[in-house]
């Protein structure tokens, strides 16, 4: 096979993986008519190729609320291994009211198991969206918010990758197969030794591709934008001004020049990056802070933000 045939194959495949998450289910067959029109890949070829394609997009949908949700949990607990809860029974309730409040005015406003926030006691500036809609949150963020609209700002971000499913598209698909043959196989028969420990694995490597994307690798530049986008909506239908997203982003920009903690600035593009790609999405030009809001802030936050 030459180098230009196998190149057309190659970007037919490629183009099945942004599909299971961006709503493009049409890109394989037209990455395969583009090789079949130049010449490079006959029939049977373009058919292989159609069909791993749809396996792929398969082994994706065949992953069930459920099975999202159970990840999720396993993704956080792994995250809890390095972050402690921060106990602060008010600060807690006030930021699962927050979020759970912002959720509803989102694209997926229901999960398998719901939406549930949690403090993290770290000085690090950072917050992460396990599937399923488990989002943790370091007292370090919420010490980068001065208002209840920049913190409605960070949940909404994160909302929007659970909303997107970001969290998903970490998992290496060959794990995802392994497990789905297996589960396949099995069905309806006891698992043997062989067979759990495979199935096992293959779910821990699932957890684990997850949680090295949000602690270490961080997400794609366009999963940002869209977590982003997505952000800027959830706030205007909730009745937050857009502004506050930027705001934010300005102001974690400014803490994360002046420390050496890592935290967004390893996972994340930079804020300045990220306010010149949103800002030209936001529609209104508020940026005061409504007194009732920020009083209930300052109430429910004031042992976070004091804390050292």
């Amino acid at each position: 096979m030459n180098g230009k045939r196998l190149s057309i194959i190659l970007l037919a495949l490629s183009f099945s993986i942004p599909s299971l998450f961006g709503g493009c289910e049409g890109l394989p067959e037209a990455g395969t008519a583009i090789g079949q029109a130049v010449g490079v890949i006959d029939d049977d070829e373009a058919d292989s190729i159609l069909r791993g394609s749809a396996a792929v997009q398969k082994t994706f949908q065949d992953l069930t609320p459920e099975h999202e949700y159970y990840i999720g949990r396993a993704v956080a607990a792994k995250v809890l291994q390095s972050y402690q809860p921060f106990d602060r029974p008010e600060a807690n309730a006030y930021l699962n009211l927050l979020g759970q409040s912002l959720a509803a005015f989102s694209n997926r406003p229901e999960t398998f198991g719901g939406y549930h926030f949690l403090l993290l006691d770290s000085e690090e500036i950072n917050a992460f969206a396990a599937p399923g809609g488990l989002i943790l949150v370091t007292r370090g963020m919420v010490q980068c918010c001065q208002n209840e609209d920049e913190l409605a700002a960070v949940l909404a971000h994160e909302i929007g990758h659970v909303e997107k499913k970001h969290g998903l598209s970490a998992i290496k698909q060959a794990r995802l197969t392994s497990a789905f043959t297996i589960l396949a196989a099995e069905a309806g028969k006891q698992f043997g030794g062989e067979d759990l420990a495979q199935l096992t694995e293959a779910f821990e490597g699932s957890v684990g591709d997850i949680v090295m994307t949000l602690t270490t690798r961080g997400y794609s530049r366009q999963q940002e934008r869209s977590a982003d986008a997505a952000a800027v909506e959830i706030l205007r239908r909730a009745g937050y001004p857009q502004t506050a997203l930027v705001t934010m982003l300005e102001r974690m920009g400014q803490r994360l020049g002046s420390t050496s903690t890592p935290g967004f600035a390893r996972t994340h593009p930079s804020a300045q990056s990220r306010i010149e790609s949103v800002s030209p999405t936001i529609m209104d030009a508020g940026t005061t802070s409504n007194a009732v809001r920020q009083q209930r802030f300052a109430k429910a936050m004031q042992s976070v933000v004091a804390a050292k």
